[in-house]
């Protein structure tokens, strides 16, 4: 029985095994993987990296991915957890320690240590920080298979406070971690909830972003660039039918 099969029949015991494919790829970001359900059949697209991986904890991968593809994990007879995607979960979590850090920038630098230095003792060690597009509507974010904090391009200018802020909310999730629950995997709990508020004046905070961000607007180059990469999203479109991806992370 091959580690799919185990997988597969530790969840749904019983269960008659559908038809798979198990391919690694070089196309996502490291510690990626994805299912596709085409028909009664079943692919598994995990990045290369995991090709070295312990065979427990790539067995939890495999089972993550099956419960986010099915809905027989809400039925009472089937498992919504096992020792496996347990260890999944704390390979994830664990993850930065053993990551690359390649990427940094002088200013989200400089804000990460005084975050660290100001609230973390300098006990976290540096992610990868790197700028993402122009967003108001995602300010930051933590990736826990890359071990890197992205921050909103519209603070690159913005004082010096909103900024470490921002980098503070995203420190805490590297922080913090997450709590997992089946499929789920919850990063907004109620520690990460207490740990924020500790943040001197946090709702004037809040209201100074909400104001700084309110009339400003992406430079003109960037819309430029927005809508070719629409136009040729609808070439692609007119060309290539679309599967629908089922990422295993969050």
């Amino acid at each position: 029985m091959n580690i799919i099969e185990e997988a597969f029949t530790e969840l749904f015991p019983g269960r008659e095994i559908p038809s798979f494919k198990l391919k690694y790829s070089g196309r996502f970001s490291a510690y990626n993987a994805n299912v596709v359900k085409s028909g009664n059949e079943l692919q598994f697209n995990l990045c290369k990296e995991w090709r070295n991986v312990d065979r427990s904890i790539k067995k939890g991968l495999l089972q993550h991915l099956l419960l986010k593809i099915t809905r027989d994990h809400r039925r009472k007879k089937f498992k919504r957890n096992t020792m496996h995607i347990d260890l999944y979960n704390s390979f994830v979590k664990n993850l930065h320690k053993s990551i690359p850090k390649t990427k940094t920038d002088p200013i989200l630098e400089q804000s990460f240590w005084r975050i660290n230095g100001q609230f973390f003792f300098n006990t976290i060690e540096q992610a990868n920080l790197e700028w993402s597009a122009y967003s108001k509507t995602t300010l930051g974010t933590y990736n826990y298979q890359t071990d890197t904090i992205t921050i909103s391009r519209f603070f690159e200018n913005a004082p010096q406070g909103l900024l470490d802020y921002v980098m503070y909310h995203e420190m805490l999730h590297k922080k913090v971690k997450f709590t997992a629950s089946g499929t789920k995997s919850y990063h907004h709990t109620s520690k990460f909830r207490k740990k924020e508020k500790e943040y001197p004046d946090a709702k004037k905070m809040e209201k100074a972003i909400e104001d700084f961000l309110r009339w400003r607007r992406r430079p003109r180059n960037e819309f430029a660039k927005k809508r070719t990469e629409k136009e040729n999203h609808k070439k692609l479109g007119s060309q290539f039918s679309l599967k629908r991806w089922i990422f295993g992370s969050s």
